[in-house]
């Protein structure tokens, strides 16, 4: 009769008849009267003792059958869904697959132990790995020089202590490297020269032995200039960058350093950079560097000690007249062998000039580029005919001296009225004047006159050929 092979439920698994196999299961069942049965008996009865250990889960397993799976090292049981780890830290160097809440895995590689949220693996401890070394916050108990225990919080990085936090100050007992005393608070090692960096809320007084401060190694907070108010320092103030120093809300002025060259710069477009100084309780602005123009205003008497150099040109606008107290004004220094002098605007293209005219070695003056030469006392004497050539010049009794001279008409003809007038007469009009008799004309010919000829009143002679 066949066989019914029933769970622990009480629920039928399979139904097996006489003679015959079932693999309904992960085990081989057979029915009444199977010869060969007892291989299939102890094959059985070994899966149950390895757990049907495998790289591969049991084809047909029940709900609650174990697996040991090879591949992970890890033994399962079936929930009636999958095989789930029973539990247990997997120790490996690689994350566990297949893993289910709670499950623990040691890493072995860096000693550190994970726990599986359900989605991840989360680090449980130590935070620092094989490698890295004792690091992070450790509780530990020092015995002070009274032999009494302290509790203590010490910071390890890379095995090495770093601070220590304690509740009270006291000395230890023991050598402790680099806390010769432990300070209420944190305690830096001091062999490191571990130094706190950032921001802190207050401090009472600085260290400053690793700095050049040639001062005390503790300095007062209250002896460092502030940053957001007005603040007074008796020692040099020194700014050991090339980029200097900006001042304004706007950094409007800006004293920087470029090659050894130093820079005074006002940083706003158009504005000014003024000198002022306190003149009698006044304050005057000397000098000013105009921003809208490039341009520099002086104020006020200028002294020079060295010499002016002027590539540019001189302009007064506040005058007609420019004054100088100097006798001489030195054109051309340090260029000889040049035209110099004085040009005057002119309407037209070409000025008015009074210049030295170095290729004649001559001055010379002029107007629309001709130019005559200026007489100096050297070429004027007093006798016109001992020097030809010349110009005149009157004696110092006021003569004045002429062999020759030709002059153009001047005036009209002379008149018996003309005794006032002190226009020079030329040669013609003297030789008319001396062939009036009262206003009648003689006349000399060697023709005898005809009716055209002169006026009523006026003699005419007639001499031979």
């Amino acid at each position: 009769m066949a066989y019914i092979i029933n769970k622990t439920d009480g629920s039928a698994v399979t139904t097996i008849t006489d003679g015959t196999i079932d693999n309904t299961t992960s085990l081989t069942l057979f029915g009444k009267s199977y010869s060969g049965f007892g291989e299939l008996l102890n094959e059985n009865l070994v899966k149950l003792l390895e757990n049907s250990a495998g790289t591969s889960a049991p084809a047909a397993p029940l709900t609650g059958e174990l697996y040991f799976d090879t591949s992970t090292a890890q033994l399962k049981v079936y929930d009636g869904a999958n095989f789930k780890p029973t539990g247990g830290a997997k120790s490996q160097s690689s994350q566990p697959t297949s893993a289910s809440a709670g499950d623990l895995w040691m890493d072995s590689d860096d000693d550190q132990l994970y726990v599986y949220t359900g989605s991840a693996w989360q680090l449980v401890g130590p935070q620092f790995t094989k490698g890295q070394g004792l690091s992070g916050w450790q509780v530990e108990t020092i015995q002070d020089n009274g032999g009494v225990n302290k509790t203590v919080a010490s910071m390890y990085v890379g095995t090495t202590r770093v601070a220590i936090l304690s509740k009270e100050t006291f000395t230890p007992g023991s050598a402790q490297s680099g806390f010769a005393s432990i300070k209420s608070g944190i305690t830096l090692n001091s062999t490191l020269g571990a130094v706190f960096e950032g921001s802190t809320a207050s401090a009472a007084a600085i260290d400053v032995s690793g700095t050049t401060n040639t001062s005390a190694s503790v300095i007062a907070g209250g002896n460092f200039l502030r940053s957001d108010a007005a603040d007074t320092t008796t020692g040099q103030l020194t700014v050991d960058v090339d980029a200097g120093v900006r001042i304004g809300d706007q950094q409007e002025l800006v004293i920087s350093v470029s090659s050894n060259d130093v820079t005074v710069a006002q940083t706003k477009q158009d504005k000014d950079l003024k000198f002022t100084v306190n003149d009698g309780g006044s304050t005057k602005t000397p000098i000013q560097l105009v921003g809208a123009t490039g341009g520099i205003s002086l104020t006020g008497d200028v002294t020079i000690t060295g010499n002016l150099n002027v590539s540019g040109e001189y302009e007064n606008t506040s005058g007609e007249i420019n004054l100088l107290n100097d006798q001489f004004l030195k054109l051309g220094n340090g260029s000889p062998n040049n035209d110099g002098g004085i040009i005057v605007e002119t309407s037209d293209t070409d000025d008015a000039r009074l210049f030295w005219d170095e290729s004649a070695s001559q001055w010379v003056a002029g107007f629309g580029a001709s130019y005559s030469q200026i007489i100096r006392d050297t070429d004027a004497v007093t006798d016109g005919n001992a020097n030809k050539e010349k110009v005149l010049k009157t004696t110092a009794a006021g003569l004045l001296t002429i062999t020759n001279i030709n002059l153009a008409a001047v005036g009209s003809a002379i008149t018996t009225s003309d005794t006032s007038s002190v226009a020079v007469p030329t040669v013609g009009q003297v030789a008319t004047y001396g062939n009036l008799w009262g206003g009648s004309a003689k006349y000399v010919n060697t023709s005898a006159p005809t009716s055209g000829d002169g006026n009523n009143g006026d003699f005419w002679f007639v001499r031979e050929a």
